[in-house]
């Protein structure tokens, strides 16, 4: 299975646990991540060789300041994986790729009812906006 393949089908996992209905394609992927001016970032979290996780990330600006941030679209990690830190360490890879970016902040939605999520991101610094469906947003040093 090609990277591209097994990020298709954790992408499936997540839409799976919102009760969407996947319809990526490794052929999307490929148009919106594997190209030299990239539409999204894929990062994955890897373990003995086999993808266990990745955040994606979306731009975002707030024109009239002049601010470049990222949106983390989704975050996952497999089951097995989870309390290990590598949501933790995605989290920290995300900010870093975003600081490159020269983005100012970083972003992230979540499902109201998802309450571990929510509480997860601001042990982490997040910023609780007061928005519905919850966004938590941080500030990044560049």
């Amino acid at each position: 299975m090609t990277d591209a393949e097994r990020i298709v089908q954790m992408v499936g996992k997540l839409a799976a646990h919102h009760g969407d209905t996947p319809a990526l394609t490794a052929d999307d992927l490929a148009r919106d991540v594997f190209v030299a001016n990239p539409w999204i970032y894929v990062l994955v979290a890897e373990a003995r060789g086999e993808l266990i996780g990745y955040s994606a990330l979306c731009g975002l600006t707030r024109l009239q300041f002049g601010w470049r941030g990222m949106d983390m679209h989704h975050l996952f990690t497999e089951a097995a994986y989870r309390g290990r830190g590598v949501g933790r360490s995605l989290i920290a890879a995300s900010k870093t790729k975003a600081i490159a970016l020269s983005c100012s902040y970083l972003n992230v939605g979540t499902n109201p009812d998802n309450h571990k999520a929510q509480v997860f991101y601001e042990i982490l610094g997040f910023e609780r906006k007061n928005t519905h469906p919850p966004l938590f947003s941080i500030r990044l040093a560049s």
